[in-house]
């Protein structure tokens, strides 16, 4: 498979979960977001895709108890690491299971037995298994994961941190965050604004008009979204970011395909 027109895809944790409603998937989205991702690699078939996905209402209200973003120490805090995991772990099967019964060819790459970071950010991936898996037309799958930190001991990585990495190394040539909000409002939550183009050399100016999230999410929500991404666009001027709502029928497949919603990210202010 020619990777070079390589997507990576993001599920929001907010898109298939209720993430005020802790362990409650969506399984009507889901079941959806599969049958999408399905007909566009019918239509495209040599499509080269690597799916990630959030943990909502899963992860995320156990790493709040427990403050597993900033570090780990001590018994009580490696029980809510595990207990992280486990959550994590349980939404991940879901996503799995919905992609297969789509007929897509999903692998499941569980960061927290493969990456570790440094200060809460990825330092060592071995990704040689999820080239091969690409190379040979499958859709790797990751999450937002607990990992074993040099300096923190533990801690949590972000799909968004992960897709980070991966993208130094595999270079794909279009981002799309998949979430329940249109883009990224200028004026959240009244979310009347939408800003159609964020680039390195605007991104400043709008920043203090970013919303964080409306519900829990330790990871930082659309302002630290947004600024890594700017940051990456930096580093991969070729990449194209999209975020935009996964909630509207239609819209991944949309997106997959090549349209342009929501809110784009790139290096020049061009789609």
């Amino acid at each position: 498979m020619n990777l070079h027109r390589l997507t990576f895809l993001k599920l929001g944790g907010s898109l298939i979960t209720d993430k005020d409603s802790p362990h409650t998937p969506r399984r009507d989205v889901l079941a959806r977001l599969a049958q999408e991702i399905a007909a566009a690699r019918a239509e495209q078939p040599q499509l080269p895709l690597l799916i990630g996905h959030g943990s909502g209402s899963y992860g995320h209200t156990a790493a709040h108890k427990y403050g597993t973003r900033q570090g780990v120490q001590g018994s009580q805090q490696w029980a809510g690491f595990v207990e992280v995991w486990k959550e994590a772990r349980a939404l991940n099967q879901l996503v799995v299971e919905y992609l297969l019964d789509a007929g897509l060819p999903v692998i499941a790459f569980p960061p927290s037995a493969s990456v570790t970071a440094r200060g809460g950010q990825p330092h060592r991936w071995d990704t040689a298994p999820i080239q091969a898996a690409l190379a040979a037309g499958l859709i790797p799958l990751i999450q937002g994961d607990v990992i074993f930190d040099e300096t923190l001991n533990g801690t949590i990585l972000s799909t968004e941190d992960l897709f980070i990495f991966l993208a130094g190394r595999l270079h794909p040539h279009r981002i799309l965050l998949a979430g329940l909000q249109e883009g990224v409002w200028a004026d959240f939550p009244q979310c009347t604004e939408l800003i159609p183009f964020i680039h390195p050399d605007n991104f400043e100016a709008i920043s203090t008009r970013i919303g964080r999230s409306a519900s829990i999410d330790v990871t930082g929500g659309m302002l630290q979204k947004v600024q890594s991404m700017v940051e990456l666009v930096k580093t991969e001027p070729e990449l194209q970011v999209m975020i935009f709502s996964g909630g509207k029928p239609g819209a991944v497949q949309n997106a997959l395909l090549g349209g342009s919603l929501g809110t784009v990210i790139n290096k020049l202010h061009t789609i």
